[in-house]
């Protein structure tokens, strides 16, 4: 695995669930060291509309030569629009890792779909088209992932991580997301 692969790693800005719209943040990083560009797109809160802006955003950008891998920061952006890893990989051909710090709760999560989207069973489908995985590193880490390995996915988080849990691409799209929203960075993704 090249120190240098290019990924873009995706996070959402901070937002309200009364809110309609949020902008995602997405970075292009070598490895988890250099940071090439700084990509937006907006989704609907609690959409459907998420996998398809990425997928967009991805074929859009000048960096899309270079880019061999996207990370994004949980399952779901803003709120609960649910990304397909799978659909992502298979429109742009970029292996796709999402990652979270935090065991997912599945019982939570499937409670909160029922209780909230009457297409409850469509999101829960998705989110459950892979298992969610953990990564034993320092700090364990939760990923689903298309078009690699474990084994694979063990090396790029390990490469892009330079302190912490979380790889350097999503923390970054995180700092910004939180600074542009916020006006200052702050917190953890």
């Amino acid at each position: 695995m090249k120190k240098e692969i290019r990924i873009l790693g995706i996070d959402d800005m901070p937002f309200s669930f009364g809110d309609e719209k949020v902008d995602i943040v997405g970075v292009v990083m070598r490895g988890g060291t250099y940071l090439e560009g700084v990509l937006k797109t907006t989704i609907d809160v609690d959409g459907k509309d998420a996998t398809q802006k990425i997928i967009e955003m991805v074929e859009k950008t000048k960096h899309r030569k270079q880019l061999k891998i996207i990370m994004i920061d949980g399952i779901a952006l803003g709120g609960f629009n649910v990304i397909d890893g799978h659909e992502i990989y298979k429109k742009t051909g970029l292996p796709v890792i999402t990652i979270t710090r935090n065991k997912p709760d599945m019982k939570k999560i499937k409670e909160a779909l029922k209780k909230h989207f009457d297409d409850w069973r469509e999101r829960w489908e998705i989110i459950n088209r892979k298992e969610t995985e953990e990564i034993k590193l320092r700090y364990p880490a939760y990923v689903k992932y298309s078009g690699l390995s474990k084994e694979d996915v063990e090396d790029i988080i390990k490469l892009s991580i330079i302190r912490g849990a979380i790889p350097e691409p999503i923390r970054v799209a995180h700092l910004i997301a939180t600074g542009i929203k916020k006006g200052e960075s702050r917190g953890r993704c």
